[in-house]
């Protein structure tokens, strides 16, 4: 018999948000070849993850600018207009979030954000009130999916990681949660598969 569940744990970049550095500079750069240029070469993802990872935001556009100094302007934009790569929630989850809430199920999240990103992001998504804590990567310099960021967080939350359930939509998170012994949920099809298995775990 499987033990019981008793928290969730959410992920929030691709299962409570939608985020993308293309929907911010979709907006700043009209010609689609160009566009693909700058984000394979300059504004890039695994330059945004060592945001994520625990480097400083004004530091790395600094250095970007030395490398790229004729986009100066697009490069120093990516800090002031952050927000404008996300576009709006995933849909269902937040829902989910505001469901387990009236039903009193404990909440926590695990994040690979930026501190100085999360600052700027935390005050816009209520949803996030319902998280007893959250444990942000860029904050603890720790990044998922290496484990000590699910060991820090089970720490944090009080809870052992059998009876919590772990939701995120990269699989190698994924793997590194469900080999600890949390109980995972992989979010690939929607908020609706992840309310059956809620239901099934008799959350909702």
């Amino acid at each position: 018999m499987s033990t019981e569940v008793d928290a969730v744990v959410w992920d929030i970049g691709h299962v409570l948000v939608q985020w993308s550095i293309r929907g911010l500079y979709e907006q700043l750069i009209a010609d689609p070849a160009e566009l693909d240029w700058f984000l394979e070469h300059v504004v890039t993802l695994p330059w945004h993850f060592r945001h994520d990872a625990g480097e400083p935001l004004a530091d790395l556009i600094a250095e970007k600018v030395a490398q790229y100094p004729e986009h100066r302007a697009l490069i120093e934009a990516y800090g002031p207009r952050w927000l404008e790569t996300i576009p709006g929630p995933i849909e269902g989850t937040p829902a989910l979030v505001e469901a387990l809430a009236a039903r009193r199920v404990p909440q926590f999240a695990i994040t690979n954000f930026g501190a100085d990103t999360w600052a700027m992001f935390r005050p816009t998504f209520p949803a996030l009130d319902h998280m007893g804590d959250v444990v942000v990567s860029g904050v603890e310099r720790l990044i998922k999916p290496d484990p000590a960021i699910f060991q820090l967080a089970a720490q944090r939350f009080g809870h052992p990681p059998e009876r919590m359930l772990f939701i995120d939509d990269n699989a190698r998170n994924i793997a590194s949660a469900e080999a600890l012994g949390w109980r995972v949920h992989h979010f690939t099809r929607g908020a609706e598969v992840l309310e059956a298995d809620l239901r099934t775990l008799g959350l909702l």
